[in-house]
């Protein structure tokens, strides 16, 4: 069980590395938490700092949730493990935990990105047939709309479909189930601008 809990912690602080504010930091001198839409993602990165800063930091928060599905089972994953929980069981874990790191990180009052990356990178190793399906979501959204909010909701209601298409198990099912009301309430200020009129086009 010890192993079991600092895997976990592990994955949780990986979550919290903040790639968007660590980049607008160092390219720019700004707390990209005060500038663009004051979320640390690399969509405000887009905005702020600038196209190739904001295609790093969705490429390093997408490996951070892949890094912790795949590689932390690597060095902890042992026999007292497998018996109490099950290799994807404790995948799904880790993915929830690097996820909470990324969306309410210790190191700004529990507060954090949207978890889209990240979440897209735990996918990349835990299902990738529903991740790549609500990717065709994402972009066929976005190319009608230009709002990345928009899309991001949209294809995260889709995901938990898809993984009922790909007859995943009953584990991912439900964790899909959580990333979609995660991701939804995340994008709650999103949703207010949308209702007003004011959310902003990314072109």
């Amino acid at each position: 069980m010890i192993d079991l809990v600092i895997s976990l912690i592990v994955a949780y602080f990986i979550g919290c590395i903040p790639t968007s504010f660590i980049l607008a930091k160092i390219l720019k001198g700004k707390d990209i938490r005060r500038h663009g839409s004051g979320n640390i993602g690399a969509t405000n990165v887009f905005r702020v700092v600038g196209k190739l800063p904001a295609l790093f930091a969705l490429l390093v928060d997408v490996f951070k949730g892949s890094f912790a599905v795949l590689f932390i089972p690597e060095i902890f994953f042992n026999n007292a493990i497998g018996v109490t929980t099950g290799l994807e069981l404790y995948r799904i874990l880790l993915g929830f935990f690097v996820i909470s790191g990324h969306v309410w990180n210790i190191f700004f009052r529990m507060r954090g990105g949207k978890g889209v990356a990240t979440t897209a990178g735990v996918l990349l190793v835990l299902a990738p047939g529903p991740l790549a399906a609500s990717f065709i979501v994402w972009i066929t959204v976005f190319l009608l709309f230009r709002i990345v909010s928009v899309a991001s909701i949209v294809s995260g209601i889709f995901l938990p479909v898809f993984a009922l298409v790909f007859h995943d198990s009953i584990y991912l099912i439900l964790f899909c189930v959580f990333l979609c009301i995660i991701g939804t309430y995340k994008h709650k200020a999103n949703i207010k601008r949308l209702l007003r009129g004011e959310e902003k086009k990314l072109f």
